[in-house]
């Protein structure tokens, strides 16, 4: 089994007119090329993780083609909310959707073999920022940089509390935490959430988010045991990262 991780999909199949062909060439007509690499180089036997903006919907039923999509792929797929998944309801009725090779994180954790996967979204925060580039999804994708900031703090907390709670059902094994936000700076000093990853026995985390930097210019790497990974779809040039652990 090999393991895979590309967040940020930005999907619409099921929303016309969200297309992610004007931020940039490397989202034109986005899931045509991501298709074709993946069905070349993913199995059915491959476990993909996805930290966070899966699609555009904004009611599950808009959702759903592109959840098909991704069931229809290779390979087993764990998913985690984004900032912009409005569509992510209950466990219970995620659950209950009719795909087979989708599976969520959401106050749990996931075993496959012996690879443990929990994680939380996480939420902006006053411990450590970036640089956003202009051009960033302005609008829609930044609303939550105009939430007061003790809503905000209010938010973060509560997903923490989630992080700490996944984090805890994981056991032993090979320990991947997903976050769609950034758990630590890139200065890499410590976190509140870095210090509950670190405390897991967790080695790497994988999240998304960030837009519009180039391939390798965000010095993420590895602190206080834990290695720090951007996997966001820009980020990583449409290309899966493929996952040593």
């Amino acid at each position: 089994m090999k393991v895979f991780a590309i967040a940020d999909l930005h999907l619409s199949l099921g929303v016309p007119g969200k297309a992610m062909d004007p931020f940039g060439p490397v989202w034109k007509d986005h899931p045509k090329p991501l298709e074709i690499y993946w069905r070349a180089h993913i199995g059915p036997e491959d476990l993909i993780l996805i930290p966070g903006d899966i699609s555009w919907g904004k009611k599950l039923e808009e959702a759903l083609p592109d959840l098909a999509w991704l069931d229809s792929l290779p390979g087993t797929k764990v998913l985690l909310e984004g900032n912009h998944d409005y569509w992510w309801s209950s466990l219970k009725k995620l659950r209950e959707l009719p795909f087979k090779t989708l599976h969520y994180i959401q106050n749990n954790a996931l075993r496959f073999g012996d690879i443990v996967i929990g994680g939380s979204r996480l939420w902006d925060t006053e411990e450590y920022s970036f640089f956003v580039p202009k051009k960033d999804f302005v609008g829609v994708a930044m609303k939550e940089k105009h939430f007061d900031p003790e809503e905000r703090e209010r938010i973060f907390a509560r997903e923490l509390n989630r992080l700490q709670e996944s984090l805890k059902l994981m056991g032993e094994g090979k320990k991947i935490v997903l976050t769609h936000y950034p758990p630590i700076g890139k200065e890499l000093k410590p976190s509140r959430a870095s210090e509950i990853i670190a405390k897991s026995g967790a080695t790497l985390c994988l999240f998304g988010h960030l837009h519009n930097f180039p391939p390798g210019s965000l010095p993420f790497g590895t602190a206080n045991g834990v290695d720090y990974k951007l996997v966001s779809f820009d980020y990583l040039n449409g290309i899966p990262f493929e996952i040593t652990i």
